[in-house]
């Protein structure tokens, strides 16, 4: 499925929320007004944006509104300044396959833009003068707080070396899922769905969330090629045990997995290790492990769609589930 069929499908709507985005980002400083053009040429796939405004139409009978717009927009920037940000903390030099703000205008720039881009986020919705405003406020507040406490708790267990899998589903539920629940709810207060309705949608954003960033450590692992703009080992190289690692773990012994473990830690002063791992990983069903926690939370996701009724954009969400899961990018 290509994403670009679904904002032709959404139309005028999506011509509203790019519009609104680079409206709320237009600045009189030329520098400033240059960076963001960079950012907005390279927008990659915009999933946030299209999942909030098919989550609005599939809650509404095809029938967003103006909050709809601004929320969606709102997601769109939001994960762009966390972007800026994570280039920084990680020293990233390419993203998505180009260079980085951070390595073409240094780190400095990136954090300020990064700053003005979650600003001009909340002003989207704080603009919203009716009654789902504290709450929209609240949801996407509470975002930020998960997005710091995931970057701090996974710095944490780098250190310590001793993540489990439950550390592991915090840290991809604050530092990704987190924000698909904020753009999918928000979409369904904007049109003002029933509380069953947000339940459902919220758990539908949560598990595809999830089920992106475990497609997302799969690849740093995968013996073939792939389009996501960094190369594989990535991951173990900073210290960051995600699930295929971890999964390779329980298929062995614990004193293999103690070895595993600290050369994971020591990997700082042995690079040499990380084809190690990297090989560990795949001889022992670290791929095939993560790809089935994977197909439960895709499964999850379609699942809590059963609530609204059909529709065009039901199925798109629907398809967006198994694009998650099969993308090489």
């Amino acid at each position: 499925m290509d994403l670009n069929e679904i904002k032709e499908f959404l139309g005028e709507d999506w011509r509203r929320v790019e519009e609104r985005i680079r409206l709320s980002l237009a600045s009189d400083i030329k520098n400033l007004d240059l960076t963001n053009s960079i950012i907005l040429s390279r927008s990659g796939k915009q999933l946030r944006p299209v999942l909030s405004l098919l989550v609005a139409r599939a809650c509404s009978g095809g029938c967003p509104t103006e909050y709809s717009y601004r929320y969606a927009a709102a997601a769109e920037m939001l994960h762009n300044a966390t972007l800026l940000h994570d280039d920084v903390a990680d020293s990233s030099d390419e993203r998505r396959g180009v260079p980085t703000i951070r390595s073409m205008m240094g780190p400095s720039v990136s954090v300020l833009v990064g700053d003005y881009w979650l600003v001009k986020a909340m002003e989207c919705i704080f603009s919203d003068e009716g009654d789902g405003n504290s709450r929209v406020t609240m949801i996407f507040s509470r975002t930020l707080s998960n997005l710091a406490e995931g970057e701090m708790l996974q710095l944490q267990k780098a250190e310590s070396g001793d993540t489990d899998e439950q550390d592991y589903l915090r840290i991809i539920f604050s530092k990704t899922a987190s924000l698909f629940e904020a753009s999918c709810l928000s979409a369904a207060i904007s049109v003002n769905a029933s509380p069953e309705v947000e339940r459902a949608v919220g758990e539908y954003a949560v598990a595809l969330g999830m089920a992106f960033q475990i497609k997302d450590d799969i690849f740093d692992y995968s013996p073939v090629s792939t389009d996501i703009g960094k190369p594989v080992g990535v991951d173990v190289t900073e210290q960051k045990m995600t699930l295929p690692l971890i999964g390779a773990l329980l298929g062995c012994g614990e004193d293999k997995a103690c070895e595993i473990r600290r050369k994971v830690s020591e990997i700082g002063e042995h690079p040499e290790y990380r084809d190690e791992i990297i090989g560990f990983v795949r001889e022992n069903g670290g791929l095939e492990y993560s790809s089935a926690r994977l197909q439960e939370y895709v499964d999850k996701a379609v699942m809590a769609l059963d609530i609204l009724p059909d529709s065009m954009e039901k199925h798109y969400l629907s398809e967006l589930a198994s694009f998650v899961a099969k993308r090489l990018s």
